[in-house]
């Protein structure tokens, strides 16, 4: 079996949590069974937000002990970012056609454009 890819590099905070947050948002929809599938593969990968102890030591916690304390973490959290995404970007950048509310856009219609319009 392959080495867990958190033994191989540490994993970004950011990252992490958007791996809970897509667990979170398949397992309140219509692909549940694919949060089933997901959950453990997370664990066994050590993908999930660490945890702290009372010494500051951390450690690794399972799916429902990062549900339990986020109940004001709705299972749409992820969606409803993504939903906030184009606009903000919008006031930020002028894009070729304003408010495309997709986020596969690409070129002039990418999320990535800089407001000095490169991609990142």
């Amino acid at each position: 079996m392959a080495e867990p890819l958190s033994a191989q590099r540490p994993v970004p905070i950011a990252e992490s949590e958007l791996y809970f947050l897509i667990a979170r948002y398949l397992s309140a929809g219509s692909c549940w069974r694919a949060a089933q599938v997901l959950v453990p593969e997370l664990a066994q990968c050590q993908l999930l937000p660490k945890g702290l102890d009372w010494e500051s030591n951390q450690h690794n916690r399972s799916y429902e002990e990062l549900v339990l304390p986020s109940k004001d973490v709705a299972p749409d959290h992820v969606l409803q970012i993504c939903q906030r995404i184009g606009p903000m970007l919008d006031e930020e950048i002028t894009a070729g056609i304003s408010r495309v509310a997709s986020l596969f856009g690409a070129g002039r219609q990418s999320l990535l454009l800089t407001a000095k319009g490169n991609l990142i």
